[in-house]
């Protein structure tokens, strides 16, 4: 089809169509809260009954009925931090109420999960019982071996405490482990802000811009699980990186009820030569505060692009800055949505353009309008990253292939024309840079869903411009 050209469709699939999709949408949308709703009740549920029937053998009738009590006590607690988070969110969040989401969505996020792998275990352990089952009826049913008959026609397997204990520990070890790995992610790497340094090689780079520092933030979520207070402590170290520009890449609340004012006044103690630049994420859009953002962007001093782009100078040379509202991939329809749409306008050809962009998958049409560099967010990194032998893993790849770190896509080609080849390519293996755009994506700041990260530490970028070649 040629560009510009509109494919015909009957008139009543083009009326009906988009409709359709989006109930669907709809539908497995409604499905999926109540499936997580009966999940969050079924863990709740079975996580009391064991620690009530732990509590019913302690042998002193005195102590059990305490134990009891206590039971009793937390779950009228979890319940009374419920309320107070959700009416948190929706008046403003206070302190309190801040604390008390963060706890309950640790402590829902830790016991779902918990609840899954004990789960597993015991349908592991059941289809290893019914296999065993059906194998000792199957040898039964053979010739009987002299040796059976001198053991008194009892197979050994019948009675395996090997295996029953062997479950059971698993069964322990798996409930455990997600409650000790949510702590730890609480409590010590969720404000481990880490000092990521990398230098990206940059196409037709001018010489005087070889060298030229960025500094990038991305994802502060301020709010529930993400105080005032760390954010001023990662604004303090980013400016003693001393970039030359920089620029935040999106989601500075989660909801409408964070302090989106507080938030950018923080952000506007960023300093650097060049000015600080930003753009939306998608948690503007769900708060309905994009044109609020770049209104406070203006009122502090710095500037939030929405679509627009600015040349800057550095050293007698020129560079485009771009900035683009989030990039859904789907419309309010449903349908498939065009990535960048009306960007080409403002890309340049007579020097090089970077692009702030908080969705990560517009890279590949951003590499075919030939833009040397994205900057990106909105990942977290996954937030939790699971290594087992040579493998990593991180729940944001069912998202995106571009999960962290930098990528390189060749200039000039359309999206979908080697995909396959291009999306295994992670930080640690980088193509040429020789007439290749590359994206940048940071990790963030802040947390979403739960206040929690696990080999993803929060990042603060310090990027360093490259002459390729």
């Amino acid at each position: 089809m040629q560009p510009g050209s509109r494919l015909e469709y009957p008139s009543n699939v083009e009326r009906n169509g988009p409709y359709f999709i989006l109930r669907i949408l709809i539908l497995f949308g409604f499905i999926g809260v109540i499936a997580g709703l009966l999940l969050a009740f079924l863990s709740q549920r079975y996580w009391f009954a064991r620690a009530w029937g732990i509590a019913g053998r302690i042998a002193s009738p005195a102590w059990r009925k305490r134990a009891h009590g206590v039971l009793t006590a937390t779950l009228v607690a979890i319940a009374l931090m419920a309320v107070v988070a959700v009416s948190g969110n929706m008046g403003g969040l206070s302190s309190r109420a801040s604390w008390c989401s963060a706890f309950l969505s640790l402590w829902l996020s830790s016991s779902i999960v918990s609840y899954l792998l004990v789960k597993s275990v015991a349908a592991v352990e059941w289809a290893w019982l019914r296999l065993r089952k059906f194998s000792n009826e199957a040898s039964q049913s053979a010739p009987e071996s002299p040796a059976l008959a001198a053991a008194g026609g009892v197979p050994s397997e019948s009675i395996d405490h090997s295996r029953r204990y062997f479950f059971q520990a698993a069964g322990v070890i798996a409930g455990a482990v997600p409650f000790v790995t949510a702590s730890y992610g609480f409590v010590s790497e969720r404000f481990h802000f880490y000092v990521r340094e990398v230098e990206i090689p940059i196409a037709n780079l001018p010489a005087a811009l070889d060298g030229l520092r960025i500094t990038q933030i991305s994802d502060i979520h301020i709010g529930s699980y993400m105080p005032a207070h760390q954010v001023r402590r990662a604004i303090d170290m980013a400016n003693e990186l001393k970039g030359d520009l920089t620029v935040v890449t999106g989601d500075f609340i989660s909801t409408r009820h964070d302090p989106l004012e507080q938030c950018i006044k923080e952000v506007s103690r960023l300093q650097a030569p060049l000015g600080v630049w930003g753009c939306n994420g998608n948690h503007e859009i769900y708060a309905d505060a994009e044109a609020t953002s770049a209104r406070l962007f203006q009122r502090f001093g710095m500037k939030l692009l929405r679509m627009e782009n600015a040349e800057l100078q550095w050293k007698g040379s020129a560079f485009n800055l771009i900035g683009v509202d989030y990039q859904r991939q789907r419309d309010t329809s449903g349908k498939r949505a065009t990535m960048l749409a009306g960007v080409a306008p403002l890309v340049r050809r007579d020097v090089p353009n970077i692009l702030l962009s908080h969705n990560p998958n517009s890279f590949p049409r951003a590499a075919e309008l030939g833009i040397e560099l994205s900057l990106a967010g909105h990942t977290h990194g996954g937030q939790v990253r699971v290594e087992i032998l040579d493998h990593r893993w991180s729940p944001a790849e069912f998202l995106t292939p571009y999960v962290a770190g930098l990528y390189h896509r060749p200039l000039f080609v359309a999206p979908d024309a080697s995909e396959a080849d291009l999306t295994g390519a992670r930080e640690s293996v980088v193509p040429s840079p020789q007439a290749s755009s590359a994206i940048y994506v940071n990790r963030g700041l802040g947390t979403i869903g739960a206040p929690v990260r696990l080999g993803v530490p929060p990042e603060i970028t310090l990027i360093t411009l490259r002459r390729a070649g």
